[in-house]
């Protein structure tokens, strides 16, 4: 019977169990988006997920959203991951890198320029900058030219994920940031091949993976996903069109996964499930939302046809989620005020259960 504990094969892995670390933003990073010590011993502690998928690493640097992130577009960048890998590695586990192309949700302040996005409209909300949160700015619309050479970002991205140790990559295709942007019917408002109808608005996402899949394999790509998502401001007006459309076009790619977030209806992600031919990762609860996955969310989308099953600030909290759960043992709460604070507190001062003598 499949449960949370049984072993799965993907691609060229063979999981131990079917839990996988969500990819979190943790803004740890050195200056010059290079990976740390603490950093590899943070995934490290955490290596007895299933798969671990990296927080969100930019594959430009005009692709950075938030100050404190890490990167994958210079040889330095690519050299600091090692160790990281490595460490994961040698305590057992998988990593796959996120990629992820912040596009609009971006400012000035981080990365020197103005960001770009599919349009000249401004996400909606505050971004992090190295002096604070600032209102979004208006990115500069991307000509038509231009759109191949971000699509490719996420290729040569890779290419350095996998030489850097990484198991294979998933792409950021959720959450307002650029693909998603690009899927959106409000932040979207192109009239080229790229914005327009559902065909059109999906293009760029099936580039992007195109690349991906072409530079590192099949085996070692995902994408993550967020159906009707509305943060940063985003829109879709005809998710199960869009989704249905976009799944299509992916599975003649053959990547990996998909891994989907719960931000539609049930109804809306069970039919993807079934559009999808290949492996699924489900995230069963509203990132940043009220309540955390548990044991009861991860059982019922596993018996929803879900394959695997993405646990996001549970990890955070507790480095030994997958033997928690196991035997039932009860879960730290997470301090919400070192998510993003930098520095060893709230990132490695978290500690395994404590059994009594």
């Amino acid at each position: 019977m499949t449960n949370l504990f049984t072993s799965y094969r993907l691609g060229g892995l063979t999981l131990p169990n079917r839990l996988v670390m969500a990819p979190m933003t943790r803004v740890r990073a050195a200056a010059g988006g290079l990976a740390t010590p603490s950093m590899a011993a943070y995934y490290a502690q955490r290596a007895t997920a299933g798969l671990i998928v990296s927080e969100g690493v930019q594959p430009s640097a005009i692709g950075q959203s938030n100050p404190g992130t890490p990167g994958l577009h210079t040889d330095e960048q690519t050299a600091a991951w090692r160790p990281v890998t490595d460490a994961v590695h040698a305590s057992g586990g998988r990593i796959f890198a996120q990629l992820m192309h912040g596009g609009r949700v971006s400012h000035p302040d981080t990365i020197g320029t103005l960001p770009v996005g599919p349009s000249a409209v401004a996400a909606v909300g505050e971004v992090f900058t190295p002096t604070g949160p600032q209102p979004a700015p208006t990115p500069r619309a991307l000509e038509t030219a231009e759109i191949p050479e971000h699509a490719r970002s996420y290729g040569d991205a890779a290419r350095r994920a996998v030489d850097a140790g990484f198991d294979g990559v998933e792409l950021h295709g959720a959450n307002g940031y650029l693909i998603s942007q690009f899927l959106s019917s409000n932040a979207n408002l192109r009239t080229d091949g790229y914005g327009g109808s559902v065909v059109n608005r999906i293009r760029f996402a099936v580039e992007a993976v195109a690349a991906t899949v072409e530079a590192v394999g099949a085996d070692r790509t995902g994408i993550r996903l967020s159906p009707g998502a509305t943060f940063w401001g985003v829109r879709e007006d005809d998710v199960p069109e869009l989704y249905a459309a976009l799944l299509t076009e992916l599975a003649a790619l053959s990547p990996a996964y998909v891994h989907l977030e719960a931000t539609a209806d049930e109804e809306v992600l069970t039919a993807l499930r079934r559009a999808w031919p290949a492996t699924l990762i489900m995230n069963p609860v509203l990132p940043m939302g009220p309540k955390q996955t548990g044991r009861d969310d991860a059982d019922h989308w596993l018996a929803l046809g879900a394959d695997l099953i993405s646990f996001g600030r549970g990890f955070i909290a507790n480095p030994d989620l997958v033997e928690r759960l196991r035997v039932g043992l009860p879960l730290a709460p997470v301090d919400e005020a070192t998510y993003y604070q930098g520095g060893d507190a709230g990132y490695l001062t978290y500690s395994s259960h404590q059994y009594a003598a």
